[in-house]
């Protein structure tokens, strides 16, 4: 029976993927900062660890308490749309430390087990706005488009090892709580000058032709950690398709 360790799991997409993977039959290794055993479910397959991405401590623990793994999902991640000229740059470096210096570590620590085995598969979420820009999020974009980089450079460097590494790119998904793990607020960040510029840009958030549900990136998380190919991104949900497709 195969293990998968998830980051991020108290919500959103972490914690659909972790139930996703419990309902195939794996033993699931559930990773959150504050952990809640009662939103999943109650089973001998299903193990709640405590972790903080951005502290090597933190991951050392839960790696030791987890055993042997066959999947690291990095999904664990923060983020707040708004104009880059307000956005504080200790905000902007405490996206990067969840966003990429926290996928970096996590992975970084899990390679010498997957190298060691010489099996393992890394899945490393981002976001559709790796595949196209959008408006009104810099700071986040570059924190996402910096781990599509490292995915791609590290799947080469790691097949030698026959250790696979992939990308799962999910569209927007209203549902989630995109900016729960920080301490500001979007209208905070909205200058009067960019008012007349922003509204449009907000009302269409409100009002998406396609949505991203979490199952989507949940069942693409699967495929990902299941996909023997060559292939490297897999994007999640009709929004993330269409924009794959278009670029």
């Amino acid at each position: 029976m195969k293990t998968v360790l998830i980051t991020g799991c108290s919500s959103g997409y972490g914690l659909e993927t972790a139930r996703h993977f419990h309902s195939q039959g794996w033993n699931v290794v559930a990773t959150m900062r504050n952990p809640r055993q009662d939103i999943l479910p109650r089973s001998e397959r299903m193990h709640v660890l405590p972790l903080d991405v951005t502290n090597d401590e933190s991951i050392a623990a839960a790696l030791d308490a987890s055993g042997p793994i066959d999947v690291l999902v990095n999904n664990a991640g923060i983020g707040l749309v708004g104009a880059f000229e307000a956005m504080p740059m200790a905000h902007v470096r405490k996206l990067f430390e969840t966003n990429t210096f926290g996928v970096m570590a996590m992975t970084q620590a899990m390679i010498p087990q997957f190298r060691a085995r010489r099996a393992g598969v890394v899945v490393n979420v981002t976001s559709s706005v790796t595949l196209a820009p959008m408006p009104l999020a810099a700071a986040y974009t570059a924190s996402k488009t910096a781990i599509e980089g490292f995915t791609g450079s590290l799947a080469h460097e790691l097949g030698a090892f026959d250790v696979r590494v992939k990308l799962v790119e999910p569209g927007y998904a209203p549902s989630t709580r995109f900016a729960h793990n920080t301490e500001l607020r979007v209208e905070d960040l909205i200058p009067e000058a960019y008012a007349a510029f922003a509204g449009p840009i907000f009302a269409g958030f409100a009002t998406p032709a396609l949505v991203t549900k979490e199952i989507d990136v949940a069942e693409a998380v699967w495929l990902a950690a299941n996909d023997a190919s060559a292939q490297l991104r897999f994007p999640a949900g009709p929004d993330a398709l269409a924009l794959a497709r278009a670029s």
